[in-house]
C-alpha cells in the first residue's frame, strides 16, 4: 500500500511546488483557508467515490471502465476522451518544472535547445521506467516521495522555531481583488485534483478492495498537510507574500536555512517534474488500452510485455507529450481543470448509477448510503461550475478558453461516431457482409 500512496500522492501534488500563485490573490491566511477547506469539498468527497468504486470493480482502465459499466459505451468513450485530452494540456508541465528547476543549478544546463532536450530525456527515461510496470514505478515512487520532502520537513521545522522564539509580526492578510481570489481558488483546484488517476491500474495493485481506500484517504492528508505546513513555517519567518511568487520555495529555503537547504529544495523541484510525470505516464497509459480492448481503439494497443506494461500504448502517448512540450501549456490550468472537471462529473454520476443498476455488487468499501453518494459530487460539481463561471472571459490567443475547452470536450461524440462507423465496417468485412 505504501507504493500506492506515494504514486498518488505524485499523481495529485508532488509536494508544496505549484501553490505559490495562491499567495498573489490570498495572502497566507487566505491560502492557508483554502487548502484546508478544498479538501473537504473537492478532495474528500472524490476519494471516497474513488475508494468505493475501486474496491467494487478494481479493472484496468479505472474510471473509464467504471462509466462504461454504469452508463454504457458511448459515456464511457467520452470519458476515456476528456481524460486523454486533459493529458496532453497537463503532461507537457511537468517536464518544464524539471527544467526550470534544473536550471536554478546553472543556467547554462538549460540555454537555448538544451531546455527541451531535458524535457525530452523526462519523456524518454520515464517511458522506459514505465515499462518495467506498476509496482517498479510505485516502489521507486517512495524513494522519490522521501527526497522530496526532506528539505521541506527542515524548512517547516525551523519556521515553526522562529516563530515560537521570535513571535515574528506576520503579515497574515494582504488586498486582493475578486479576481486575484477566484484566481487562487481555482490554482488550488488545479492542485487537488487527479485522484481517479491510481484506479487505471488496479490489476497492477495488491489487495485493491482494502489499499484503495486506505491509500486514497491517506494521500489525501498527506497532500493537505504537505502544502498547509510549509505556506505557515514561511508565513512564521516574516517573509512577505509580495516576495513568493512561482519558483520562490528555493529563494525562502535559502533565506531560512542557507544556501544547502536552498540547493536541496531545487533539488526536490526537479523530482516534482520527474516524480509527477512518471507516475501520470503510469496512469494515463492504460486507458488506451482498457478502451482498445472494448474495441473503441485500434487492438495494436493492447499489446503488452511480459510484465503486464502496455508498450505501444507508452511509446504513442510518449510521442505525443513528446509533441506537446514547446506548448506553453503551463499556463492553461483553466482547460486542464474543465475538461478534468467534466470527467470527473461522470464519475459521480456513475457512482450513483451503478448503485441503482447493481444494488448486490459486491462492495468491500461503501462510502455511505443512496444519499450520501448522491451528496457526495456536490461539492465538486459545484466548484467545476464555478470554474466555469470564473474562466468566462479568459483568452487563448484570439479565442475564449472556455470555448476551446469546450470544442475539445464536443468532439468527443464526433470521434464516438466515427469509432462506432469504423467498427461497423470491420465487422462487416470479418462476416463477408
Amino acid at each position: 500500500m505504501i507504493p500506492l500512496i506515494a504514486a498518488t500522492y505524485f499523481m495529485v501534488s508532488g509536494g508544496p511546488y505549484g501553490i505559490e500563485d495562491i499567495l498573489g490573490g490570498a495572502g497566507f491566511a487566505k491560502a492557508i483557508v483554502i487548502l484546508l477547506l478544498l479538501p473537504f469539498v473537492w478532495s474528500l468527497p472524490t476519494t471516497l467515490m474513488i475508494g468505493e468504486l475501486a474496491s467494487a470493480i478494481p479493472a484496468e482502465g479505472g474510471f473509464y471502465v467504471w462509466v462504461r459499466r454504469a452508463l454504457g459505451p458511448f459515456w464511457g468513450y467520452q470519458e476515456g476522451w476528456l481524460s486523454l485530452a486533459a493529458s496532453i494540456f497537463d503532461m507537457a508541465i511537468y517536464p518544464t518544472i524539471f527544467v526550470e528547476y534544473l536550471g536554478r543549478f546553472d543556467p547554462a544546463l538549460t540555454a537555448g535547445g538544451r531546455g527541451y532536450l531535458w524535457s525530452l530525456l523526462v519523456v524518454v527515461v520515464c517511458g522506459a521506467w514505465n515499462l518495467r510496470g506498476a509496482p517498479a514505478v510505485g516502489e521507486g515512487t517512495v524513494g522519490l516521495f522521501v527526497l522530496l520532502l526532506a528539505p521541506f520537513v527542515v524548512l517547516i521545522g525551523i519556521g515553526f522555531w522562529h516563530g515560537w522564539t521570535t513571535h515574528v509580526a506576520v503579515q497574515w492578510s494582504t488586498a486582493g481583488s475578486e479576481a486575484s481570489l477566484s484566481t487562487a481558488v481555482l490554482v488550488a483546484m488545479w492542485n487537488y485534483m487527479g485522484w481517479d488517476n491510481a484506479s487505471t491500474v488496479a490489476q497492477e495493485v495488491e489487495n485493491p478492495q482494502r489499499n484503495y481506500p486506505l491509500a486514497m484517504t491517506t494521500a489525501a492528508m498527506l497532500v493537505a498537510v504537505t502544502y498547509i505546513l510549509p505556506l505557515a513555517a514561511v508565513a512564521l519567518m516574516g517573509i512577505s507574500v509580495a516576495h513568493f511568487t512561482t519558483g520562490s520555495w528555493a529563494t525562502a529555503a535559502a533565506a531560512m536555512g542557507g544556501r544547502w537547504l536552498g540547493i536541496a529544495v531545487v533539488a526536490g523541484g526537479a523530482i516534482n517534474g520527474f516524480g509527477m510525470f512518471n507516475a501520470l505516464m503510469m496512469s494515463y497509459t492504460r486507458l488506451p488500452l482498457a478502451m482498445a480492448e472494448d474495441g473503441m481503439l485500434p487492438q495494436v494497443l493492447t499489446k503488452k510485455n511480459n510484465r503486464g506494461v502496455p508498450v505501444v500504448s507508452v511509446a504513442l502517448c510518449g510521442l505525443a507529450w513528446a509533441l506537446a512540450l514547446n506548448l506553453k501549456f503551463e499556463r492553461l490550468i483553466s482547460i486542464d481543470l474543465i475538461l478534468y472537471g467534466a470527467s470527473l462529473v461522470l464519475e459521480f454520476v456513475a457512482l450513483v448509477g451503478l448503485r441503482v443498476r447493481e444494488p448486490e455488487l459486491t462492495r468491500p468499501f461503501r462510502a455511505g448510503n443512496l444519499a450520501m453518494a448522491v451528496a457526495l459530487g456536490v461539492g465538486p460539481s459545484a466548484l467545476i461550475g464555478y470554474a466555469l463561471y470564473a474562466v468566462r472571459g479568459e483568452q487563448l490567443g484570439g479565442f475564449s478558453a472556455l470555448g476551446f475547452a469546450l470544442t475539445v470536450a464536443l468532439a468527443g461524440p464526433l470521434l464516438y461516431w466515427l469509432t462506432a462507423r469504423w467498427r461497423e465496417r470491420r465487422l462487416a468485412v470479418a462476416t463477408g457482409d
